[in-house]
């Protein structure tokens, strides 16, 4: 009788030893199901796995594809400044900084105008033929601020500015939003290279009586934002020294109005 005892614990022993060497390495398939590992291998040689405690994301395409920056460049420009009512306010300041740097600046002021305006015309690639500017100032958006269905109505027009504009550098100064923008931002974003677009939707401004258009010191120290950007963030920065007075003239302004085509 003690012997058939001792036969059956015997069994019993072998197969614990059995699944307890299994189980310590690759553990097989049982009924479709494969055995949990008792960690025994990974113990034994020292392998340690363990759950990243916060999830790791991929990381952004931006980060991913970072842009292709132009290194700050210190020659003097010939500079063209294009765009809407906005431009009396940032005009003079830019002018102080083309003054203060050596680069000359024209400025081409159309009332009321819009992305659809410039782009159904000919006088942005009339202008830079005439002037041959090496550089480009835009500042377009604060009468499309409220357009619905931006997308459809101005893609077309803001690609045709970029066209125009060619392979001249360029940085287009998005509008001082006074409200929530129908999409004109992101358009603008999407349709012009990375480096190329100053996002102006956020800032704290001080506004004239019509409560849009930035008061004259505000603009300036708008301007002054948009040069404090440039150097790390433009695709193209250029030297602009601050200067010593608060505003200055253009070479030569041009003023276009409402129905002009």
């Amino acid at each position: 009788m003690k012997r058939h005892y001792a036969s059956a614990w015997l069994l019993l022993l072998a197969a614990f030893v059995i699944f307890a060497v299994s189980s310590a390495f690759e553990m097989p398939e049982v009924m479709g199901y494969r055995l949990k590992s008792s960690g025994v291998a990974d113990a034994l040689r020292g392998d340690s796995v363990t759950a990243p405690a916060v999830p790791v994301s991929a990381p952004d395409a931006d980060d991913a594809e970072p842009p292709v920056m132009a290194p700050c460049d210190t020659t003097a420009q010939c500079i063209l400044f294009i765009g809407d009512s906005m431009l009396e306010g940032l005009a003079p300041r830019l002018a102080a900084y083309a003054e203060k740097n050596g680069h000359t600046l024209y400025t081409v002021t159309w009332y009321s105008s819009t992305s659809e305006v410039w782009g159904r015309s000919d006088k942005l690639a009339t202008y830079i033929r005439r002037l041959r500017p090496s550089y480009v100032f835009v500042c377009l958006g604060a009468n499309e601020l409220f357009v619905n269905d931006i997308e459809r109505k101005r893609a077309r027009y803001v690609e045709k500015i970029v066209a125009d504009i060619d392979t001249i550098p360029f940085l287009w100064i998005g509008p001082p939003n006074w409200r929530k923008d129908t999409g004109i931002n992101a358009l603008i974003a999407s349709r012009t290279p990375r480096g190329s677009f100053f996002l102006s939707d956020g800032m704290s401004f001080e506004r004239g009586r019509d409560g849009a258009h930035p008061t004259r010191e505000s603009a300036a120290a708008w301007l002054d934002s948009v040069v404090r950007w440039m150097p790390e963030n433009a695709r193209y920065p250029i030297r602009l020294d601050v200067p010593d007075k608060p505003s200055g003239r253009a070479r030569r302004s041009y003023v276009h109005q409402p129905g002009e085509r």
